[in-house]
C-alpha cells in the first residue's frame, strides 16, 4: 500500500513539473505565441534596401506586425516607428526589438493607422490592402517631396509606382512623392538671360508643359519630376539642346541650365 502511495505521489509529482514545463514554454517571450498571420509571410528586407534606408532616414511602418521591417531599418541606422493596430503584436513587435539589440532605436505603437501622425517620416513602408492604400494615398501624396514609399504586393490606383519590385517571393512598389509643380512659371536666364513663361501641368509625378521665350512657344523634352527636383529639356534660339534642373521648394524654382558648353543659372517663381 505504501509503495503505491509512494509511486502514485511520484507520477503525480512528474505529472505537475511537466506542466510547469509546458506553462513556462507558453509564456508569450514573442515568436512562439504570436506568429505574423499568412498574409505578413511576405514581409522582406527588400523593401527596406528599395527604398535606400540609411541612418539619416525616420522610418514608418504602416501596419507593423512583428515589427521585422522596422527592426531591418534600424539595422542599417535610421530611427524607425511601427504603427500595429493590433496590441499583441505590437508588444511582440518590441519585444522582438529589444531582442535585436535595436530596442533604443524601434518605437512600435499601438495605434490606428489613419489617426496617428507619420508626417515626419522620410521613409514609409507598408503591406496593407488595396483599399487601405487608397485611403492613405492622400495624407501621402501631402508629405514632404522626395519622401518615399514602398509598398508590398498592393499599388495606390492609378498613382504608377516608379518602380516596380519583383521577387521570387512577391511584388512590390515603390514611389517618391512629388512635390507640386502645376501652374505658370516666370523664369530669369533662360537661353543665355531672357525671360520666359513655363507652364507645367501634372499628374502625380508625370509632368509636361509649354515654355515660352518671347514669341516662340515649344513643348518641354523629357520632363522628369523626383521628389522636388524637376528636370527638362528646350531648344534654344540657335536650335542647341538646353537641359534645365531645377529644385522646386514651394513657389519659388532655381535651377542650373547646361547646352554644349554654355552654362547658366535659371531662377523662377510661381504666379
Amino acid at each position: 500500500m505504501i509503495k503505491s502511495i509512494r509511486l502514485l505521489t511520484g507520477l503525480m509529482f512528474a505529472f505537475l513539473l511537466v506542466q510547469a514545463g509546458l506553462a513556462l514554454a507558453d509564456t508569450p517571450h514573442g515568436d512562439d505565441k504570436y506568429r505574423p498571420n499568412v498574409g505578413q509571410e511576405g514581409k522582406d528586407v527588400i523593401w527596406v534596401d528599395t527604398a535606400k534606408v540609411t541612418a539619416a532616414d525616420i522610418v514608418y511602418d504602416l501596419g507593423a506586425g512583428d515589427g521585422r521591417i522596422a527592426i531591418a531599418a534600424a539595422k542599417r541606422g535610421a530611427r524607425s516607428v511601427g504603427i500595429e493596430f493590433n496590441p499583441d503584436m505590437a508588444a511582440l513587435g518590441r519585444r522582438n526589438a529589444q531582442r535585436s539589440g535595436v530596442g533604443d532605436k524601434v518605437k512600435i505603437i499601438n495605434g490606428d493607422i489613419f489617426k496617428e501622425n507619420f508626417s515626419e517620416a522620410t521613409v514609409i513602408t507598408m503591406y496593407l490592402l488595396p483599399d487601405l492604400n487608397m485611403r492613405l494615398r492622400p495624407t501621402i501624396l501631402k508629405m514632404r517631396p522626395g519622401t518615399r514609399v514602398v509598398s508590398h504586393a498592393f499599388d495606390m490606383g492609378d498613382w504608377e509606382p516608379d518602380q516596380r519590385i519583383e521577387t521570387s517571393r512577391a511584388n512590390g512598389y515603390y514611389w517618391v512623392v512629388p512635390a507640386d509643380v502645376a501652374g505658370e512659371w516666370s523664369l530669369e536666364g533662360l537661353d543665355g538671360g531672357p525671360k520666359g513663361t513655363l507652364q507645367l501641368t501634372q499628374r502625380f509625378q508625370r509632368v509636361g508643359g509649354n515654355l515660352t521665350i518671347g514669341k516662340n512657344v515649344q513643348p518641354i523634352l523629357g520632363a522628369q519630376l523626383e521628389g522636388n527636383r524637376l528636370s527638362f529639356r528646350y531648344l534654344s534660339a540657335s536650335g542647341s539642346l538646353q537641359t534645365v534642373k531645377a529644385v522646386i521648394k514651394g513657389n519659388v524654382l532655381e535651377a542650373d541650365q547646361q547646352g554644349g558648353t554654355s552654362y547658366s543659372q535659371v531662377k523662377g517663381s510661381r504666379r
